[in-house]
């Protein structure tokens, strides 16, 4: 198990050398060349500005993740048992960024110390650990809403029968149990690493040592992220293309209404994953490949690490957009939260006639399906 920038990678740990290169620091006069070559190629020290920069985009990233997920939360436990399975899915997702919000303080403290851990080795071990779960548990839930959202659609009926709630938990039971496999050696790893006077935490130079590194991230991107990211674009093109064949063969039909909200909600989850995961993962898999054809050059080198620092942080964005699919899935959600934002402050203060259509709304979407973190029923 390995981390890159600050991000976990599975299975590296099965080649971690017992000793570590300070690649920071300058070479003596025995030191290896290789190693030596390493260090000259590295780039300085960030300036301030940027430790600053960090921390103030991940203390906004925690407001705005803490208030979405537990309003999720919140609203999911006031439908209670009638929850159904796009519905448990969100829920479980919302649990796993709000793991990653409890993991953010410490990264916030991180980077306002200018990139030294306080903490010991320790809890930042458990820091990746939290950080991982996160990554790949939402690749993975959120490959099953599109999943669900696709399978609704194929089975949709005039009068649906909804997706078993059951199956739904197990399947949720099964994404916790694989990242928990995943994740589990990194709790017996050093994540941390003492380099020009500072102790930092889940920094790529401290994983360059492991053997056979390129292979093992390869490896882990491709089933960890390239096998859901395809199951996602099927998914996305299936409910597109039965959209297609209905507004084809029933042009007034009113389920198209149904069908358009699957896919906007499949498009949504499928855009969500390419602009928080496609950067970092393209990034990796392309340095890794040229490690495995041949020595990167220095440039190449600084390029790769300088954009691993900003796809980390985009990477880091799931949690902040997660609260927008449940937007798409839920009406009630949606109103809530805008709400919260005092984006609706005008509307709440106006004529009570207002009020009244909007409960009219409420009862409307409820008999249609839309519920808190519940999609609109296909």
């Amino acid at each position: 198990m390995a981390v890159l920038g600050d991000k976990p990678l599975t299975g590296a740990h099965l080649g971690l050398h017992n000793h570590s290169w300070d690649l920071y620091a300058p070479a003596s006069s025995t030191a290896d060349p290789l190693v030596h070559q390493a260090n000259s190629c590295l780039s300085h020290h960030p300036p301030r500005a940027v430790s600053v920069a960090l921390s103030l985009f991940y203390a906004a990233l925690l407001v705005f993740s803490a208030l979405g997920n537990i309003l999720a939360l919140c609203l999911a436990y006031q439908k209670g048992k009638k929850i159904n399975s796009t519905g448990i899915y969100l829920v479980h997702l919302a649990v796993s960024d709000l793991l990653f919000t409890l993991a953010l303080p410490g990264k916030i403290v991180y980077y306002m110390l200018d990139f030294s851990w306080p903490f010991g080795g320790a809890f930042c071990r458990l820091t990746a650990l939290i950080l991982y779960l996160n990554t790949y548990s939402g690749i993975y839930l959120m490959t099953c809403v599109s999943v669900d959202r696709s399978l609704a659609v194929a089975r949709a009926r005039p009068c649906p029968r909804p997706r078993e709630p059951g199956r739904a938990r197990l399947a949720c039971v099964a994404v916790w149990a694989l990242a928990s496999l995943q994740t589990a050696p990194l709790l017996l790893i050093p994540m941390s690493k003492r380099v020009a006077g500072r102790l930092t935490c889940m920094e790529f130079e401290s994983v360059e040592p492991v053997l056979g590194l390129p292979v093992l991230v390869l490896g882990t991107s491709a089933v960890s992220f390239c096998g859901p990211a395809g199951i996602l674009l099927f998914c996305y093109l299936k409910v597109t293309l039965k959209l297609c064949r209905t507004a084809q063969d029933s042009p007034l039909t009113s389920g198209k209404r149904h069908y358009r909200r699957a896919c906007l909600l499949t498009l949504v989850v499928l855009v969500a994953v390419a602009v928080c995961f496609v950067p970092y993962h393209l990034n990796v898999i392309q340095f890794m490949v040229r490690k495995l054809l041949r020595r990167p050059t220095c440039p190449e080198q600084r390029a790769f690490k300088l954009c691993l620092q900003l796809t980390v942080c985009i990477m880091n964005l799931n949690c902040g957009i997660d609260p927008v699919i449940y937007s798409f899935a839920s009406t009630r959600y949606r109103k809530r939260l805008l709400g919260i934002l005092k984006l609706k402050a005008s509307a709440s203060s106006s004529s009570p006639s207002l009020g009244k259509n909007s409960s009219e709304t409420g009862s409307v979407n409820q008999t249609g399906g839309s519920a808190p973190l519940e999609e609109n029923e296909v």
